[in-house]
């Protein structure tokens, strides 16, 4: 399993339900990265894209405890014609180990864990290697990506600084340190 995030220096990742910085370069990467993967998000991140629709083209799992409280438009958006020959699904599971479970089901290879912060922190130890693109934001965060200097990986891959109005930015790499032994 993989994670996937932009985060500020303090490891802040959103505010109020937002993401606190949209950097179009960022946003092409994570297409990139996810397009044809599975992916793992809490509820309320997929309630935050728009019109609460899955990703597109991708295998989109929803981990919540509360999967009464999917939309119906989340649900319907994959019959809309926009979807139609998407390769688009959307799976709802109330576990972790029911997650798992399904994955094996799946036989998913290299899923991405894409938030929010609780799914994150329930994740993170499944995962062997993080994608986070680093930005200098100073807005305010809420909520947070855990500081992987602190959780047991090792930056193994750093690209050089780019900079979008104003934000600089750049792409790393962590790996877990036991992969690297």
């Amino acid at each position: 399993m993989k994670a996937i995030v932009n985060v500020n220096e303090e490891w802040g990742i959103g505010c109020e339900g937002d993401l606190l910085e949209y950097i179009p370069e960022d946003m092409k990467f994570f297409r990139n990265e996810t397009k044809g993967k599975t992916v793992i998000m809490g509820r309320k991140t997929l309630l935050g894209f728009p019109n609460k629709a899955p990703l597109k083209g991708r295998t989109n799992i929803v981990l919540t405890s509360s999967s009464d409280n999917i939309p119906e438009e989340s649900k319907s958006a994959l019959m809309s014609e926009a979807y139609m020959g998407s390769n688009t699904s959307l799976i709802v599971v109330n576990s972790v180990d029911e997650l798992i479970r399904k994955l094996e089901e799946l036989e998913c290879e290299d899923p991405y864990v894409i938030g929010g912060e609780k799914i994150y922190r329930l994740l993170l130890p499944y995962c062997e290697e993080c994608l986070v693109t680093i930005n200098n934001s100073k807005r305010k965060a809420d909520t947070y990506f855990p500081n992987l200097f602190e959780e047991g990986f090792t930056m193994t891959n750093e690209s050089d600084k780019h900079e979008y109005e104003g934000i600089s930015y750049r792409f790393t790499v962590f790996e877990r340190k036991s992969r690297l032994a």
